[in-house]
């Protein structure tokens, strides 16, 4: 048990922690979306070849979760919504609506792929792996969620400004507490995809994407 304990340590320090500043130093933030992927599929095969869950499903569709906490999740948005929004206006006007009058097509376009190409591979690595994986490290179901969501906000320090990794913060802890809640891989990607199309509405994904890296 130690010895695997010790392997699951070096894993979760050089994914969450060496990972993303080496992507920094050596400027490969432009890249992120294939790594993002390359540690999906990492993860992806550690889960089922080590775990060989019988209904992997079960992880991604518990739908009476889904129905259970939708309403709450909505509601707890639109409240976010609201802050976001002031955010933006009062410390970053210029870049309020930014995509709208610049290029309206590709905000359809983020729309539609963020929550595929985005959203869910980094849900399974942050929350169905991370808690799976990890949970005979840290045993504590709170203390899972509070390092989920400091590594999930050390993994935006590759655009290098302040916003992103601040309000990864924020949003790794309300996805990871959700999915402890509810252990649905659905119901979290759905969550982390209506608040990252959000940032993107409003403006504020330009700290997380393309813009702000070069910067």
């Amino acid at each position: 048990m130690l010895e695997k304990n010790i392997i699951k340590i070096i894993e979760i320090f050089t994914l969450g922690f060496v990972f993303p500043i080496l992507v920094v130093y050596f400027s490969l933030s432009n890249y992120i979306l294939i790594f993002l992927w390359i540690i999906f599929l990492y993860t992806f095969i550690i889960f089922i070849r080590l775990y060989k869950e019988p209904n992997l499903f079960k992880y991604a569709f518990n739908l009476i979760q889904l129905r259970k906490y939708f309403f709450f999740i909505i509601l707890r948005w639109l409240f976010a919504l609201i802050v976001l929004y002031y955010f933006t206006k009062f410390l970053f006007p210029e870049k309020l609506f930014l995509l709208q009058k610049n290029d309206n097509s590709l905000l359809y376009k983020i729309f539609i792929l963020y929550p595929i190409f985005s959203a869910f591979p980094q849900e399974f690595i942050f929350c169905t792996f991370f808690f799976k994986r990890y949970e005979s490290l840290f045993k504590n179901e709170k203390i899972m969620i509070v390092m989920s969501s400091l590594i999930f906000c050390f993994a935006h320090i590759f655009v290098i400004n302040w916003v992103a990794p601040l309000l990864g913060i924020f949003g790794g802890f309300l996805f990871a507490l959700t999915y402890s809640k509810t252990k649905s891989l659905l119901l979290v990607s759905f969550e982390h995809a209506l608040y990252g199309n959000t940032l993107f509405f409003l403006g504020l994904g330009w700290f997380f994407w393309g813009g702000s890296v070069g910067n």
